[in-house]
C-alpha cells in the first residue's frame, strides 16, 4: 500500500520504481519475466524515458515485486513487515449491527454527493472505516489493506486530512477490492480534484463530500 502510494505521489515515479525494485534485490531481468514484457519496457520506466506510469502499472508492478520476493523466500517481505504499528494507528473499523442504505449513511453524515447519486438508493451497506489519509498513503504496510474492509466488502471508507481527494482515488483505483462509496471529510468542492472525480465515475463508487465534525459523524454512525 504504502509503495503504492510513494510511487504515486512522486516527483520522479520512475526513480521511486528502481528504488523499490532494488530494495527488494529483484534484477530487471526477474522482475520483466515475472511481468512478460522487456527488460528495455523497465529501464525506461526507471529512466523516466516514458510517461508517468498510470495506476494499472503501478498496481502490476508492486503485486510483482511481493510476488517475486515470495517465491525467492519472502525475506523482504517479512523484513517490512516486522515491527509494524497496529491498524488502528491508520485506521477504524465499525461494522453495523444492520444494513442502510446508502442514501441514509448520507443523510446521517451530512453529505454531499458528487457522483453517482442515482446509486444511493441501491447500495446497501453493513459498515464503514475511518482512515487518516496521509497515514494510509504514505506509511501503513502493504499486507494491511484487507484489513480496510473487516467483516465485509459492502462498507463505506472514510478519508481525512484531505487536501484535494486524488491520492485516495488512485489508491483505490489500483487495488483489487473496492468499497461502495468514498467520502471525503472537510474537503471544499472547489478543490476537489477532476482525476478524482473521473476515477470516482470510472469505478462506479459513489464520491461524496463531509464537513460534519468526526466525533458528530462517529455518534451518528456508531448508533447502527
Amino acid at each position: 500500500m504504502e509503495i503504492a502510494g510513494e510511487i504515486s505521489l512522486s516527483d520522479d515515479p520512475g526513480a521511486t520504481m528502481k528504488k523499490w525494485r532494488e530494495i527488494f534485490d529483484i534484477t530487471q531481468v526477474e522482475l520483466s519475466r515475472h511481468l512478460g514484457i522487456t527488460v528495455s519496457t523497465i529501464s525506461d520506466y526507471e529512466g523516466s524515458r516514458r510517461k508517468s506510469p498510470g495506476t494499472a502499472v503501478i498496481k502490476r508492478f508492486v503485486y510483482a515485486l511481493f510476488d517475486v520476493d515470495n517465491l525467492k523466500g519472502g525475506q523482504i517481505t517479512q523484513k517490512l513487515m516486522s515491527g509494524q504499528k497496529p491498524a488502528e494507528d491508520y485506521f477504524e473499523v465499525h461494522e453495523f449491527a444492520r444494513g442502510i442504505t446508502l442514501k441514509d449513511f448520507v443523510e446521517l453524515i451530512k453529505g454531499r454527493v458528487i457522483t453517482h447519486a442515482d446509486l444511493l438508493d441501491q447500495k446497501k451497506i453493513y459498515g464503514y472505516t475511518l482512515i487518516d489519509s496521509l497515514k494510509v498513503i504514505l506509511e501503513m504496510p502493504f499486507n494491511y489493506f484487507q484489513k480496510l474492509y473487516g467483516n465485509v466488502n459492502e462498507r463505506v471508507f472514510i478519508f481525512t486530512g484531505v487536501s484535494t481527494g486524488r491520492s485516495p482515488l488512485v489508491v483505490i483505483r489500483i487495488s483489487q477490492n473496492k468499497p461502495s462509496a468514498i467520502v471525503l471529510h472537510g474537503l471544499d468542492i472547489e478543490k476537489l480534484d477532476k482525476l478524482a472525480i473521473k476515477i470516482s465515475e470510472k469505478e462506479r463508487i459513489p464520491l461524496i463530500l463531509t464537513k460534519a465534525g468526526i466525533d458528530d459523524i462517529k455518534e451518528a454512525l456508531n448508533k447502527i
